[in-house]
């Protein structure tokens, strides 16, 4: 595996942490890792996070569909009601106009999550199920196979950044193996917080990692300071501070995307279609391969405007087309079905 591609690195690091988390030991019983790519906030977005779920509310929560409920549709079915109620007496005051909630209960309704009925002339809520508190612990990885100077220097301000605010349980660092002596990542300025792994990409079993450094827990669960402008030589630093509440819903809102989306998603922003598009499997992990330049393009340079862009040839697709179509279909169709095996359901 080349790790010069940040992106097929980042893969691997996926993949590995799907089947080895937590890196030394084991989940506690009743415990399911979930693991996703490039999710955050708007300040802050990660390479890999791993939420760590308690399996029998994970169940509970797969009831609501296996996609995603935006911060709109947790407030309705967090807050509806066990007996019929007009939603604007159950549901929370919002800071916006009350419209926007009646689109939310609307939606989460069209979903089947919620039940609603018009009395009166009044939208009154019942709630199907109550949505479960499924999240356990949260936890960011920042992969970087190649730690240069400067992007050594970049990392460092992220990591203090994420320690700072404690928005996730853990912080690591995962950097390719260099069978150094001392590993070069060991002798960056990172904060102590933050535990390092250190990747073999090329090993005879798969992808492993060994832990160099161990991180510390975060107060997750605590408000946080979030880092605007770092202190320079002439200028303090310049801070705000982060609520329990506003982590908390951030911290809800982030294990949603990741339990819908998986990181199997980079092909979703690919061109799978493309003739030239192809899945190998390298030390246990699927990676995506481009037949013309001959090695692991990244998700960016898979795009639309690919040079060596060309569809499939019709003859490709004729079989079942346009229902089943052709390789590019089959091969979201099997990550899909990867994602999904991976994905804890009711059945």
């Amino acid at each position: 595996m080349n790790v010069d591609s940040e992106f097929v690195f980042e893969l691997g690091v996926c993949a590995w942490a799907e089947r080895n988390w937590p890196p030394e030991g084991t989940l506690p019983p009743g415990t399911t890792a979930i693991v996703a790519r490039q999710l955050g906030t708007k300040y802050r977005r990660w390479d890999t996070v791993v939420v760590e779920a308690n399996t029998r509310k994970l169940a509970e929560r797969a009831r609501f569909g296996t996609k995603r409920l935006d911060s709109d549709l947790l407030g309705v079915v967090r807050n509806a009601p066990a007996e019929w109620a007009w939603y604007r007496e159950c549901l929370p005051e919002p800071d916006y106009p009350w419209r926007y909630v009646r689109e939310a209960v609307h939606r989460a309704a069209g979903r089947g999550i919620v039940e609603t009925r018009r009395r009166n002339n009044r939208i009154e809520l019942r709630r199907k199920w109550a949505y479960p508190d499924w999240v356990e612990r949260v936890v960011a990885i920042e992969n970087k196979p190649d730690l240069t100077a400067s992007a050594a220097r970049a990392l460092a301000g992220q990591i203090e950044r994420d320690v700072a605010l404690g928005l996730c349980d853990e912080v690591w660092v995962a950097t390719a193996r260099t069978d150094d002596a001392v590993e070069p990542v060991l002798l960056r300025d990172f904060p102590v917080e933050a535990g390092v792994l250190v990747v073999d990409t090329d090993g005879e079993s798969g992808t492993d990692a060994e832990v160099v450094w161990h991180p510390r827990t975060l107060a997750a669960r605590e408000p946080g300071t979030r880092i605007t402008e770092r202190a320079t030589s002439g200028n303090a630093a310049e801070f705000e501070y982060a609520s329990r509440e506003w982590k908390a819903e951030k911290r809800l809102g982030i294990a949603e995307r990741a339990y819908e989306r998986g990181w199997r998603s980079y092909v979703d922003t690919m061109r799978p279609d493309c003739r030239h598009f192809e899945l190998r499997v390298e030390n246990g992990t699927t990676l995506p391969w481009c037949a013309a330049k001959g090695y692991h393009q990244s998700a960016t340079e898979c795009a639309w405007s690919c040079g060596s862009f060309e569809p499939e040839p019709p003859a490709w697709r004729s079989r079942g087309w346009p229902i089943e179509g052709g390789p590019g279909k089959a091969i979201k169709r099997l990550l899909a079905d990867q994602r999904e095996r991976n994905r804890p359901d009711l059945d």
